[in-house]
């Protein structure tokens, strides 16, 4: 019973971590339509921001996260403008070139500022403590993850599904010219839903970094990672990122527990097998 007891909040805790970076791309992907291989390096500059804020610069903790999101947002939101603008009018070859060559320019700017050794990140005492439940203790930060993904899929949900916003949204991604006509600034949209995706990244990244620890070539490292949440739970579904990101993040945490050096081996035969099953993902439209 204790071994599932580990399997299941290591597991959930992994998948939020997942879902919290992967959503972002999900959104990208799914409903704006632009393949973006460089998402991962949104989460890269807010682990190395926050490291350097936290480690150098001796902030703490929840400023050097503030400052950290909102400076990978503004990054986000000025590459948006300049150059993600015109890769949504590329073939989709030709977006993944470009992403990919954008996300080397992060890894080498990052490896120049920061070096390529492990970027620790300096979390308070009150997240590296543990919770007595009487008959386990539990790890804050694997507590605190967790709830935080709860309070990011509720948000997300309400803003995409709830608000003008989301609704201004949908409008521009089913037909963009006809909601500009209608009067919704269509690049205002765009701009603000890319760097919603990149300071969720940036987040991720920060909270996720003893999970997936952050170094310079952390976007390559982890791309397929994020790819795969996405495809499994259906490009520009919340949910199914949601539900693929957990269910990915247990049964790779319970095959790494229960057989280690075949985990690789289910993790991706059950990938697969989704796919077999359902190929546009678990709540992806055809």
């Amino acid at each position: 019973m204790s071994i599932i007891f580990n399997i299941l909040i290591d597991g959930i805790s992994y998948g939020m971590i997942l879902f919290m970076i992967a959503v972002g791309l999900s959104v990208t992907m799914g409903l704006m339509k632009v393949i973006n291989l460089a998402h991962g390096g949104f989460a890269l500059l807010g682990g190395a921001f926050t490291h350097w804020l936290t480690v150098q610069a001796e902030l703490s903790f929840l400023p050097a996260v503030a400052i950290a999101i909102l400076g990978v947002v503004i990054i986000a939101i000025l590459m948006e403008f300049s150059l993600f603008r015109r890769i949504y009018e590329f073939g989709e070859l030709e977006q993944v070139l470009a992403t990919i060559g954008i996300a080397f320019l992060i890894i080498a700017s990052v490896n120049y500022w920061l070096g390529s050794t492990l970027l620790a990140i300096k979390f308070p005492e009150y997240l590296s403590g543990s919770i007595n439940l009487g008959f386990r203790t539990l790890p804050v930060h694997r507590v605190f993850v967790i709830l935080i993904g709860i309070v990011v899929v509720v948000a997300l949900y309400i803003l995409i599904e709830r608000t003008r916003f989301g609704v201004n949204l949908r409008a521009a991604v089913d037909n963009r010219d006809m909601a500009a006509s209608l009067g919704i600034d269509t690049a205002r949209i765009y701009a603000i839903t890319f760097g919603l995706g990149a300071g969720l990244a940036a987040f991720g990244g920060i909270l996720g970094a003893e999970l997936l620890p952050i170094e310079a070539y952390y976007p390559l490292r982890y791309m397929v990672l994020f790819l795969i949440v996405v495809a499994v739970g259906g490009m520009g579904s919340i949910l199914g990122s949601f539900l693929a990101a957990i269910s990915l993040g247990i049964l790779d945490t319970a095959a790494r527990y229960l057989m280690p050096d075949f985990s690789t081996i289910i993790f991706f035969s059950a990938m697969m097998l989704i796919f077999i099953i359902r190929p546009h993902g678990l709540l992806g439209k055809s």
